[in-house]
């Protein structure tokens, strides 16, 4: 385990965007450190430190997926949480799978990212088993077709595309996944996929591209 306080690590190139999240945190009493690049991040880099990293995923110079890689060669402890647009589920789903613990689609509500951060924090201190070990009894529910959607959902695959290659209408892809919601406890798309890709759910080969 790292130790001294934990620190909120915020790289985003939008000078407004960081203030204004440093200024949510810091209203909740976490220490935050802000960075205009990824480089930037870099070059302060402590693979000691105790804390979490923010990063908005479109950048310039270096971006948050590459960023990413970076960290998991020097600091594979630190979690990462990543900011994305709204809707981009594919860019969401390559994050995670190069070591995001989670991603935030913009916009969002302060408390979005409050709860992300604090389960970020958890993670290094070890806490984060639970709520995995519960996103795989809830996946172990689904029925094979849910399984089906929710993998077509984790490849950034839209209703339309996965109708067509399960022989279903979209109408039908609308209501396993509004199914699949329920049953995995989720509120967002972007939740559910989160959940997924931490359940290391993937495509099987007999699914589509």
């Amino acid at each position: 385990m790292m130790s001294g306080n934990p620190v909120v690590h915020i790289v985003d190139d939008d000078e407004a965007v960081r203030h204004s999240l440093a200024f949510m945190l810091g209203s909740a009493g976490l220490s935050v450190r802000l960075y205009e690049s990824a480089r930037a991040f870099l070059d302060l880099l402590d693979p000691s430190a105790h804390g979490c990293l923010v990063t908005d995923v479109r950048m310039p110079d270096m971006t948050g997926i590459e960023l990413l890689g970076e960290i998991k060669a020097r600091a594979p402890y630190l979690p990462a949480i990543v900011i994305t647009g709204h809707g981009d589920i594919p860019l969401a789903v390559e994050a995670m799978k190069a070591g995001a613990v989670d991603f935030i689609e913009k916009p969002f509500e302060d408390e979005v990212l409050l709860k992300a951060v604090e389960a970020a924090l958890k993670k290094v201190d070890g806490d984060g088993d639970a709520q995995i070990q519960e996103v795989f009894i809830r996946l172990a529910t689904l029925s094979e077709r849910e399984r089906q959607v929710l993998e077509g959902l984790v490849a950034g695959q839209a209703n339309k595309v996965i109708a067509a290659a399960r022989g279903i209408s979209p109408r039908t892809v609308e209501v396993y996944r509004a199914n699949v919601m329920t049953t995995m406890q989720a509120k967002s798309l972007s939740e559910l996929v989160r959940m997924a890709v931490l359940a290391q759910v993937r495509p099987r080969a007999d699914a589509p591209n």
